[in-house]
């Protein structure tokens, strides 16, 4: 871990040319002038200042900064550091304690775009696919043999394959790694795995895949057509690294608050290789740095750490190596842990994380203090008046490390690649039948891939949950045998209006 003088001159990375004008909101409750100038530090004067604007001039900036780095922001790329030096520059200059916390891990890189294409018979053509994380390189072009109805989960199942020609694999039963592996032990030389359900697909065969062949997914209804084709010869290409690399995590804090009561709140940062990644999670990076930047001359009660994450979409790893570092008691010190990954879906639900397992799905409950978590940000939804539902700590986001260690933790999330259901519609809008977000981990993910009713409810959301707990932790500490000060009353006024 380094203390942060000047990420960018530190690596050379510019961003200078990133500066985005946001359009003025004759709407805006305080001017942005004013909002520079005072001390947002009640609940009314935060969220006057919070603004739908400053949320999307950083997710512009985060799309420059893909649009100049091969259209990702992978760790371990350029495009990612050049977004870790954004995060750190805007936080020194608001004035916090900036840490960038650098580490190791194995990474998958897309060096190219994969090609996946009919050869015959015609018509011939591109098919749209996601390469699968971790795939091997190579160039096949070669009959295509389908396993009809077996899952490709044994050895036995490829009994007769023909060595040389691409195997084509339904989803289900075992990782995507097995079906691989076993695949490449029968002479496969390449592997398309289709979805068992409607939707793309987008897989990883894990880090520690080391054959190389290529790998790619495509659709259940691609597959099942590819799967009636008689006579189909295809070309199959992926281009990739794998291998160790170097990334970070940017954590900023406040300078005042008691360093034994601190409050965490965190956000991915980096993308997929497919895409910039600007609802995933540019969404939830940008939210945090806009109230960052509007906390900036607050004094709390409790120290505030703000954290952008690296690797998460490689595994967790930034938030994992950031807890595994700490001491018993610098993890003690921690109270609680926020997580916003994806808050901004166009096809959207307000999702709550179910810090007390009351909806009975997946894991149980969270470490004690989730449940006040929960009902923190339930409370601020009753407030506006926008309806609510669980969501499952299903271990996919940054939460994880810290409800691992026993850290009460909660969150945000506005759906990734799960169907929106007809209730579900009647409530939120949006489309029945179709992904929370359509572009998830696809290279449409871009600055245009955000509601923005949701992006600004959850970004107040989110301002609202860390100015509470920067003043009062006293519902957590409550339940972890921790003293506090008595929490400030909601004191009414205007939402963000920017």
């Amino acid at each position: 871990m380094r203390r942060f003088t000047s990420l960018l001159s530190a690596t050379g990375l510019v961003v200078a040319s990133l500066v985005f004008v946001a359009p003025t909101s004759p709407a805006s409750a305080v001017s942005e002038d004013r909002c520079a100038n005072r001390t947002n530090d009640t609940i009314k004067k935060l969220l006057a200042c919070v603004k739908l604007d400053g949320v999307r001039a950083h997710q512009a900036a985060f799309q420059a900064i893909a649009d100049a780095n091969g259209g990702i922001r992978t760790s371990g790329t350029p495009g990612y550091d050049a977004s870790a030096a954004y995060v750190a520059e805007r936080m020194d200059a608001a004035g916090y304690d900036v840490t960038v916390q650098e580490f190791e891990f194995q990474t998958f890189i897309r060096l190219s775009p994969t090609v996946l294409e009919q050869v015959s018979p015609n018509p011939a053509g591109p098919v749209a696919n996601n390469i699968m994380s971790y795939s091997g390189s190579g160039d096949v072009t070669a009959a295509v043999s389908t396993l009809p109805v077996i899952t490709g989960c044994e050895a036995t199942d490829f009994a007769g394959f023909p060595a040389g020609n691409i195997a084509l694999i339904s989803r289900g039963a075992c990782t995507f790694a097995l079906k691989a592996t076993n695949a490449s032990a029968a002479g496969a030389a390449g592997v398309i795995i289709y979805n068992n359900i409607p939707g793309p697909l987008n897989g990883t065969l894990g880090d520690t895949f080391s054959l190389d062949i290529p790998v790619t997914s495509v659709t259940q209804d691609v597959g099942q057509l590819l799967a009636a084709t008689p006579g189909l010869v295809m070309r199959l290409k992926a281009d990739t690294l794998r291998g160790t690399a170097t990334t970070s995590n940017v954590l900023a804090e406040s300078t005042g608050g008691d360093p034994g009561n601190v409050v965490m709140a965190g956000a991915h940062l980096d993308s997929v290789n497919s895409g910039p990644g600007i609802q995933d999670n540019g969404s939830g990076s940008a939210a945090l740095l806009e109230v960052a930047e509007q906390m900036a001359k607050v004094n709390p009660r409790n120290k505030v750490r703000f954290a952008w994450w690296g690797a998460e979409e490689s595994g967790l790893v930034g938030s994992t190596h950031y807890v595994a570092d700490l001491s018993q008691a610098e993890q003690d010190a921690i109270t609680l842990y926020l997580n916003f990954d994806m808050i901004g879906s166009p096809n959207h639900v307000f999702f709550v994380y179910d810090g007390d397992d009351s909806d009975d799905v997946g894991a149980g409950p969270g470490p004690a203090g989730s449940a006040q978590i929960e009902r923190t940000f339930e409370a601020y939804y009753g407030r506006v008046g926008q309806p609510f539902k669980g969501t499952d700590f299903s271990g996919r986001s940054d939460y994880g490390p810290f409800i691992a260690v026993g850290i009460p933790s909660g969150g945000l999330f506005t759906g990734a690649e799960g169907i929106k259901t007809a209730e579900e519609a009647a409530i939120w809008g949006g489309v029945a039948g179709q992904q929370y977000d359509p572009c998830y981990h696809l290279a449409c993910d871009t600055f245009d891939n955000v509601n923005l009713d949701a992006l600004r409810t959850n970004s107040d959301a989110v301002a609202y949950a860390v100015l509470k707990y920067a003043m009062s932790t006293s519902s957590i500490n409550g339940v972890r045998g921790k003293g506090n000060f008595e929490p400030p009353a909601f004191d009414g006024g205007p939402m963000s209006t920017g």
